[in-house]
């Protein structure tokens, strides 16, 4: 084992496996994380993610494989942990003390010097509200308060899991510019979702599991030039839909009820060249199409289309599970 990150890399794992019993969880994953990128790590709840960051922040032991974090090996996170900041699952802080007083304590058990507070406080947009209480905190400010914690000690290296779990809209774009903004700086951000239509506006870098396997790993733009574009269809009559999809899928083709599109659209795993073949097969069985267009893929559906099928955890609006 070298004592350095290969260059250019802020993580990087070979074979990293984590097995509870006879139960894979992750299963042999080789990691590359660039430098000063922000990385997406993206999978259906139970892939495997939040077992794979408490891997990295030596909270848990890897069963098998070896790994590199900020050029010190996973078997002394001493050695790196300082540098890296966290919030993992959800912040957790004394209620009734105040946002600033919160980041003091943790200040004061970190050795982490007292004047980094305020400046953290100021980044995540929460200064003028330091002095309240945090269990007066939204939602949103109690995950900004989270980040602000991650970021004391000035580390180089940002590790968020799930940070826009349960936010609303707003609060989803604010932290989605607070992740972009650390990477402007050099900070190596590397974030867990299961929102992939949030990840795919804010990282150049991804990592996607399934079942605790590695599935994808490298530049967005790389991902979408391995997928071809698809054809959005819709009928008529919404509740027309399944018929639709058991045509397509009988003619050779994949589809699913396609993202942020009308009810009854289709996302369909095929090109322009196949869009009249389509119209002439919905015309004979009794459907009228409305809509017949081809669109580049989104980020879910290249993820379905990588791992052969879909998942209800993935998407705009899914639960969070545990993994």
């Amino acid at each position: 084992m070298t004592t350095a990150t290969p260059p250019g890399l802020a993580v990087a794992t070979r074979g990293l496996t984590k097995r509870f019993g006879s139960r894979t969880v992750v299963d042999h994953l080789d990691i590359a994380i660039p430098a000063g990128s922000v990385c997406g790590f993206v999978g259906p709840n139970g892939a495997g993610k939040t077992t794979t960051i408490r891997m990295l922040l030596g909270l848990i032991r890897p069963t098998e494989g070896t790994g590199m974090v900020l050029g010190e090996p996973l078997t002394n996170p001493a050695g790196y942990l300082p540098r890296v900041g966290a919030l993992v699952e959800a912040p957790a802080f004394y209620p009734t003390l105040s946002g600033r007083a919160n980041l003091l304590v943790l200040a004061r058990l970190g050795g982490i010097d007292a004047g980094q507070v305020d400046p953290a406080l100021e980044r995540v947009g929460l200064a003028e509200r330091s002095g309240d209480a945090f269990k007066r905190y939204s939602l949103g400010m109690k995950q900004r308060l989270g980040i602000a914690a991650a970021l004391l000690g000035s580390p180089s290296l940002l590790v968020l899991d799930e940070p826009a779990n349960g936010l609303d809209p707003a609060g989803i774009v604010e932290v989605r510019r607070l992740m972009r903004s650390f990477a402007d700086d050099g900070i190596t951000v590397f974030v867990s979702s299961h929102l992939l239509g949030e990840i795919e506006h804010i990282c150049d870098h991804l990592l996607m599991i399934q079942q605790g396997k590695l599935a994808f790993q490298g530049a967005v733009d790389d991902l979408f030039a391995t997928q071809i574009a698809e054809l959005l269809a819709r009928p008529e009559q919404p509740e027309q839909a399944a018929a639709l999809i058991a045509l397509v899928e009988h003619a050779g083709h994949r589809a699913s009820i396609a993202v942020d599109e009308p009810p009854g659209t289709l996302a369909i795993d095929a090109d322009a060249s196949w869009a009249a073949d389509l119209n002439r097969l919905a015309s004979v069985a009794g459907i009228t199409l409305v809509h017949l267009s081809e669109r580049p893929r989104r980020l879910e559906e290249a993820f379905f289309a990588l791992t052969g099928g879909n998942n209800g955890d993935v998407g705009a609006g899914a639960p969070r599970g545990v993994e």
